[in-house]
Formats: C-alpha cells, structure tokens, sequence
C-alpha cells in the first residue's frame, strides 16, 4: 500500500467497462482528460451474456460480446488506460475524491461510476448452464428470438407481468410461473394479462430445475402447497425476479432512492460534488445498451467540464500570491445583476476582481468556509485572509 503522500493522482476515474464505462472513456479521452478505466472481468458488462442484438442502432445483427469488443477498442484507439482492478470504495478526504482498490490509493479530480446492475438469480440447477442459450433476464433484448415458441416467464411483480404480455408479439405462448396464487404486480398490468389468450398463469409453482440439451427445453415444477411435480416444456425461460444496482463502491457516500439506484440529474450529477454515476446503476425508465453508452457520454462531457471548472478555480484562487474574489449565486437573481455590474467595473476600472458561482462550486465554498453569498474574499497564496459580506456595487467598490 502505498504511504499517503505517494496517492496515485488522476484526471478522470471511470469505474466498470460496460457500455456506459467505456463510451465514457471514449468522450473523456477526445476532450482532452487523462482518463483511467478500472474494471474487474472481462470489458462489456451484462451484454456479454446476450448471444445476438438487434438493436444497437445501426448494426443489424451482432453479438453482445462482439459488440463489447468493439466498445473497448474503440476506447483503446484513443489512448484510455484500461486496468484490471478491484474498487472496495470511493471516499472523501480533506475534499479529495479517493478510489480505494485492492492494489492501492487513487485520487481522482472526477470519477464516474459505470458498475451496472446484476440480475437477480433463481438460483436453481441449469439456470447458469444455460444464460444466453434460452434463459434471459431481458425481453426487449431477446424477445424476438422466440418467434412462435412456448416460453416461460418467472416472477410476479410488475417487470415479470408487463414483460410477459410484451413477448406475446413473438411467442405463441407465454406461461407466468410464480410461487403464490396471484401476482404483486399492479392492477392494470394484472387485468392486461390476464385477458391475453397467449397468456396462461402457473400458480403456487417454483422452479427447481431448468433442463435441455444444447439449448433449454423445460422446466421442472413443484407445486408449493401440493408438493406435486411436474415437467413444463418451453423454448425459453426469462427470469424477471429484479435487479440490483451494483453500487458497492458510493455505498453510503450519495444518495439513493427507496430501492437502492443512485440518484443523479440529467448531466448524471449524483448529490456529491465531482462524483457522477452512468448506466444501469443509476434511477432511469429503461436499461438498455444504447441509454448506457447515452448516460457515459454525457456523464464524461460534465466531468470534463467540472475538472475545468476546478482547474481553472485552482489557477484562479489557489495558486497567485493575491487575489480578490467575489463569490455570488447562479440561482439568486439579484447576486447575477451584482455580479454582472461587478465584472462591468472591473473591465473599465482595470480592478481584478474574480468572479465565482458559488452555488455551483459548493465544495471551494464549503473549503474557503463561506457562510453566506454573496461574499468579497481576499486569499494570499490559497488562504483566506478576509472574508467581507456584500450586497452592492458600491460596498465592492470601497472595499478594493
């Protein structure tokens, strides 16, 4: 491990090498960013276990590994560092963003978080054996494959019922297993089922094996109040049981929603300054390939523009010997008239005078310790030597 002062220091951080990992890097590396990639497995996330797609746009037909194969090189051709690492975490210390990982300390001017989500398993025989050659954990995905088959769909909830009246477009029958005698999923989707003819519920039923040859060709049944068995011929087997976010790096550290997904704005902004989250990791409507690789090019484009912001601020603030700063707020209307007139008086009167949005630039106000906005701050060599509230054009202009 390395000593404290030895920290590994980085531009960007990226952590996961799925399709919003690795857009990521793509964006982040033409922008000019030294970026790091740390993924533990092979690069491409869950597409590598989708044996054809259908609906990457552009490309007709291709394989999920394929596809993932061309992410990662494409992410290579511009110079993305790739390395095979374990994240235990990300923390702050001292307002540094630190990524801890098996191997040592990294400190990260911006990191985004690329780590997917992982399928919930039934975990029952076969089940594994046969992921990619008839069970499948997305039907939009792989719904098309099973054009005039028998399938089964597992679970109860709302994915489980309104993903099994969506492949009643390509199977000819549709069984919905689950384990009680009547589903948790929402009225309207229950109703809708329920009134589909290619639609036949398995009640009170688990699943205790999923059996077949090269591809899956039944499953083995019990009845959980009779304990009777029975076998259920099918072509395919998708599996709605949830998901969950792997979140494991930011646990406790941004927050959440009531299920677990990593909140974040529409410029994948999560509640911590610097910290971004893209993908299937993150609170959105749909999961798909294409909304990955979307969320990780904008997450990269507003992580460049946070690193230039900071770079710029460190440049601005930190590093001269003096400097005078007016801190105001974006969203304050009459703080933007008074900055406005400030930089108007600056220009003219050959004053210099730095002006910073503070509400975007939380953290440089929580570290300069700044109670309120707006602010007249005077730093010599990155420390404050006056902080002066103000509130008007003419104030400045006496102080300076």
């Amino acid at each position: 491990m390395k000593g404290e002062t030895d920290v590994e220091k980085r531009q960007l951080v990226i952590i996961g090498a799925g399709p919003a990992g690795l857009t990521a890097a793509i964006y982040g590396k033409r922008a000019g960013l030294d970026v790091l990639l740390l993924e533990k497995g092979v690069p491409g996330g869950q597409i590598n276990i989708t044996d054809e797609i259908e609906n990457w746009t552009g490309v007709e037909h291709t394989s999920g590994p394929e596809l993932a194969e061309s992410f990662r090189k494409h992410a290579a051709k511009f110079g993305t560092e790739f390395r095979d690492a374990s994240v235990r975490k990300v923390e702050l210390r001292n307002g540094a963003k630190i990524v801890v990982t098996e191997d040592g300390d990294i400190e990260a001017e911006a990191v985004i978080l690329a780590t997917g989500a992982s399928y919930k398993k039934m975990g029952c025989p076969g089940e594994a054996e046969f992921t990619g050659r008839g069970v499948s954990y997305c039907a939009v995905c792989d719904g098309a494959f099973f054009e005039g088959e028998t399938i089964a769909v597992l679970g109860g909830g709302n994915s489980a019922v309104e993903e099994a009246c969506y492949l009643t477009q390509f199977a000819e029958k549709v069984y919905i297993v689950h384990r009680r005698d009547a589903f948790r999923a929402d009225r309207v989707a229950v109703e809708k089922a329920l009134s589909n003819p290619k639609i036949e519920p398995v009640w009170n039923s688990v699943v205790e094996a999923i059996e077949g040859g090269e591809m899956v060709e039944k499953l083995a049944l019990r009845n959980v109040k009779t304990g009777e068995k029975k076998e259920l011929p099918v072509a395919g087997v998708f599996v709605f049981v949830g998901t969950v976010p792997n979140d494991e790096p930011l646990k406790g550290l941004v927050a959440v929603n009531k299920s677990g997904w990593i909140e974040t704005n529409d410029r994948m902004e999560t509640s911590v300054e610097g910290i971004f989250a893209a993908g299937d990791v993150r609170d959105k409507f749909l999961r798909q390939v294409i909304t990955a690789a979307s969320d990780g090019a904008v997450a990269a484009m507003a992580a460049y523009g946070y690193i230039s912001e900071q770079l710029h601020l460190r440049s601005t603030l930190l590093e001269p010997d003096r400097v005078v700063a007016l801190f105001t707020s974006s969203v304050d209307e009459p703080q933007v008239r008074l900055a406005g007139a400030v930089e108007e008086w600056s220009t003219t009167s050959g004053k210099k005078i730095a002006l910073v949005d503070g509400y975007k630039n939380a953290r440089m106000v929580e570290r300069l310790e700044l109670k309120a906005l707006p602010v007249l701050v005077e730093l010599h060599k990155g420390t404050v030597v006056r902080r002066t509230p103000v509130s008007s054009l003419q104030e400045i202009q006496e102080l300076c």
